[in-house]
């Protein structure tokens, strides 16, 4: 009989605070956009992220990330009024209704039944394609300034180089630094910010059939394929390749990403998801454990707490420069991680073709994967 390997415990050192933080470029500008546009409570949506991501480090114990659902935070932000009908309270409802659609994926078998017809070129391609879209929308950030952030991205590369310099954390200063100095006034801002004590309000009781009918149709549904591809196939591809010993499940992503998001709407929380970008973020920084998770998690909740009133001024510390660095070095990890691509004509050209169509949309990008693969093993297609 085989005795199970067991799993490495979650550390808590200076590299897993370094890569706690590595997220940050997806996190920050979404929930602030979410507090700022959408009005909605900074209470529920830090609370909601710090127990979440408390729990996938505890349970999965490698840096399994919890990241805003991105074509819903898009598509509610921007078109955030009473008159479209996106509302604090349809984002509130399609994360209920996320919630739902994922425990019944899960608790059917279908999640896993319709990832095994997706082949390995297509995972791969739908990565890199992913890893192109963080590095760009990186690089979109550090245009407002592109000399800084060329300084500060040729600067973070080379403390990477340096297994024992925690990068991140230098990273974050020096960008507090700058911000400091190009907003004086900030510092009388966060002399302001006084500790409080707010627990999250329950939120169910408030929705109605029109806010549930609303997020599952105007907001869940079309973040479904994304979800699919980014926050469930290819966050169990990559978790699995790089912790062989530590794997995860496609039933347990999917009852996690399910209990999450109806865990945050309890709370007037936002859709939530396990992005594979986030993955690639914690561990460029030096995440190697689940411990990044849990110290995040800690503290978005303490901020939750204590800070809600404060959250506005206390992102302004975080300049877009340094976030855009993030997200370029996120996206770099993750695109490298597709390149143990086969030998084979035919799937490199899967790869790079889902790659470019995954740039776009990661739900078309799968299905072309599904097809182009399906087509050249029957012959109909000589590549």
């Amino acid at each position: 009989m085989n005795t199970p390997i067991p799993r490495p415990a979650n550390r808590f050192d200076i590299h897993e605070w370094a890569g706690a933080f590595g997220d940050l470029g997806t996190l920050i500008p979404f929930v602030a956009a979410y507090i700022a546009i959408l009005k909605m409570n900074p209470n529920g949506i830090l609370v909601a992220f710090g127990i979440a991501l408390i729990a996938v480090g505890w349970i999965y114990r490698t840096p399994f990330p919890v990241q805003p659902m991105k074509a819903i935070g898009a598509s509610a932000v921007s078109h955030a009024s009473i008159a479209a009908g996106l509302t604090a309270s349809v984002v509130v409802a399609a994360s209920l209704m996320t919630g739902a659609i994922w425990l019944l994926l899960a608790v059917t078998g279908l999640a896993k039944k319709i990832s095994a017809y997706i082949p390995k070129s297509a995972l791969l391609g739908v990565v890199m394609g992913l890893g192109f879209s963080f590095m760009g929308e990186g690089i979109r950030l550090m245009e407002s300034s592109p000399v800084a952030g060329g300084i500060l991205l040729l600067m973070t590369l080379a403390l990477l180089n340096r297994p024992k310099v925690p990068a991140m954390l230098i990273l974050l200063a020096v960008g507090f630094g700058i911000t400091l100095f190009d907003k004086p006034e900030l510092s009388a801002q966060l002399q302001t910010v006084k500790p409080e004590f707010v627990l999250p309000s329950f939120e169910w009781q408030s929705l109605t059939m029109n806010d549930l009918w609303l997020g599952l149709v105007l907001l869940a549904l079309p973040q479904l394929p994304l979800t699919f591809g980014n926050a469930f196939i290819s966050i169990t591809e990559e978790n699995n390749r790089l912790f062989p010993n530590r794997p995860v499940s496609e039933q347990s992503v999917a009852i996690s990403t399910g209990l999450m998001n109806v865990w945050s709407s309890l709370i007037g929380g936002i859709p939530m998801c396990h992005g594979a970008g986030g993955m690639a973020g914690h561990i460029q920084f030096g995440a190697r454990t689940g411990g990044s998770s849990i110290i995040l998690g800690g503290i978005l909740l303490v901020a939750g707490v204590v800070l809600p009133s404060s959250i506005s001024t206390i992102f302004q510390l975080f300049p877009s420069n340094v976030l855009g660095v993030i997200l370029f070095l996120a996206g770099l990890q993750l695109a490298l991680g597709s390149r143990d691509t086969s030998s084979e004509k035919a799937d490199r050209f899967i790869v790079l073709a889902t790659a470019g169509l995954a740039v776009w949309n990661v739900g078309i990008a799968v299905l072309f994967g599904i097809l182009v693969h399906s087509f050249a093993k029957k012959g109909f297609l000589k590549i």
